[in-house]
C-alpha cells in the first residue's frame, strides 16, 4: 500500500494496523531547536483516546505515545521523529464473523477489491484507530507553532449530530471541553445526550459535523493553483476517516449568494486591512487574508452497526450481517482532535514553505 504520507515540507507518514501491535507515525521536515516531550504530545493523545465516556468505544487503549528518535535534551534536531503507540486492548475475536463477510458502508469491500487482502480485524489500516498517529503527530506540529506562531489558536467542536444543530446565538468557547461532545452550546449538548445515548443502546450509529477554526494566522500562507492553503486543508479533512464532505468558509451555501453578498469589503484600519465579513474562510486564491480561517466537514455514521444488514460473502453469495465488537454511536466526537491535529499540520507545513519561497517578504498596503 504506498500514499500513507502527507505534508510538503512538514511529513508525516503513519503505519500500523488497528489490531497489530502497535502503531505510529514518522515525522520529517520539523525544524530544529523545538521543545517538545512525550507529556507534550500526550496532552493531544488523551483528548481523542477511546473509553472516555459511554458515547464513544469502550475499547480501552492508553495511547501512551513513546519517541523513539528526533528528540534530543528535550528538543528536536531536525531529523525524523519516530512516534509509536502501542496496541494494549484488542479484541479480534469480535471481528470473526466478518471475515468472509463486507460490511455495507465500510471500506472492507474496496479494500478486498484493490488488494485482495484485507485485515478484517477492526479494519486493520481503514480502522480510526490510525488517527491517533496523526494525533501525535499533529502534537509535533503544535509544538513548533507555538515557537514559530505563538499567536496562532486552532479549536475544533462540533455543530451538528444528525439533523440536530448548535444554536450559534448560544455559541460559548467556554464550552467546548465541558461536555462529551465538544459542543459549544451547551443546550445542544445537553439534548443530543439523550439523542445519541437512545441511539447508542439500539445499536445504530449516527454522522455529524465538525467546525474548526484557526486564529492567529498571518496573511501570505499558501500559493496559487496547485499548492492553495485551502486545497490541502480540504484534502487534510477528507483524509480522515468516515469524511465525506468539506467546505472553506461559507462553503457549499456560497452557490446562493449574490456577488455583493459574497464580497468581504475591505478597509484600511490601524494595524492593516480589516474585513466587514469572512464568508472566503480567510482564504482567497488560497492564500490567507489573516481572517480566522473557518473548516467545516461532514462525518458519516459508524458502518458498524447491531441492526442486521444485506450484505456478500467474498465468494458472492447473499448473506446478512450484524457487527458486533466495540464501536463509536457518532464518530464525529473523536473526529474533533483528529481535525485539529491535521490543521496544525498544514498550517505548519505552509509557514514553512512560505518561509522558503519568499522569505517572508510581503506587499506594502498603507
Amino acid at each position: 500500500m504506498s500514499f500513507n504520507t502527507y505534508g510538503h515540507i512538514f511529513r508525516v507518514t503513519t503505519w500500523g494496523e488497528s489490531h497489530g501491535p502497535a502503531i505510529g507515525a514518522t515525522v520529517d521536515g520539523c525544524p530544529p531547536g523545538v521543545p517538545v516531550s512525550e507529556t507534550d504530545l500526550q496532552v493531544w493523545l488523551d483528548r481523542r483516546k477511546p473509553g472516555q465516556s459511554k458515547f464513544t468505544t469502550q475499547r480501552r487503549e492508553a495511547d501512551a505515545v513513546e519517541i523513539l528518535s528526533g528528540v534530543f535534551e528535550g528538543v528536536t534536531t531536525g531529523t525524523p521523529i519516530q512516534l509509536l503507540i502501542r496496541n494494549t486492548d484488542q479484541r479480534s475475536k469480535d471481528y470473526g464473523d466478518i471475515a468472509e463477510k463486507f460490511r455495507p458502508g465500510h471500506a472492507d469491500i474496496t479494500y478486498w477489491q484493490k488488494y485482495g487482502v484485507r485485515d478484517y480485524r477492526g479494519g486493520g489500516r481503514s480502522s480510526a484507530r490510525e488517527t491517533a498517529s496523526r494525533v501525535a503527530a499533529g502534537g509535533v506540529a503544535r509544538a513548533a507553532l507555538a515557537s514559530l506562531l505563538p499567536g496562532l489558536g486552532i479549536t475544533g467542536y462540533m455543530v451538528g449530530m444528525g439533523e440536530n444543530e448548535i444554536d450559534r446565538a448560544r455559541f460559548d468557547r467556554g464550552e467546548i471541553g465541558r461536555n462529551p461532545f465538544w459542543c459549544p452550546d451547551p443546550v445542544a449538548a445537553q439534548d443530543w445526550e439523550g439523542y445519541l445515548d437512545g441511539l447508542r443502546k439500539s445499536g445504530s450509529s449516527v454522522g455529524a459535523t465538525i467546525e474548526v477554526a484557526i486564529a492567529g494566522c498571518p496573511p501570505g500562507l499558501g500559493a496559487p493553483v496547485y499548492a492553495k492553503i485551502d486545497t490541502d486543508l480540504a484534502a487534510a479533512m477528507m483524509s480522515i476517516n468516515a469524511v465525506k464532505g468539506v467546505e472553506i468558509g461559507e462553503g457549499m451555501a456560497a452557490g446562493r449568494l449574490t456577488g455583493e453578498a459574497n464580497a468581504d469589503e475591505i478597509s484600511m484600519g490601524p494595524n492593516g486591512p480589516t474585513y466587514a465579513s469572512n464568508h472566503a474562510g480567510g482564504i482567497l486564491g488560497g492564500i490567507t487574508t489573516g481572517q480566522d480561517i473557518t473548516v467545516r466537514f461532514a462525518v458519516k455514521p459508524t458502518s458498524s452497526i447491531l441492526t442486521p444488514r444485506k450484505t456478500i460473502t467474498k465468494a458472492g453469495a447473499s448473506t446478512e450481517i450484524v457487527t458486533k465488537g466495540r464501536h463509536d454511536p457518532c464518530v464525529g466526537i473523536r473526529a474533533v482532535p483528529v481535525a485539529e491535529a491535521m490543521a496544525a499540520a498544514v498550517i505548519l507545513d505552509h509557514l514553512l514553505l512560505d518561509r522558503a519561497q519568499t522569505g517572508g517578504k510581503r506587499g506594502k498596503i498603507g
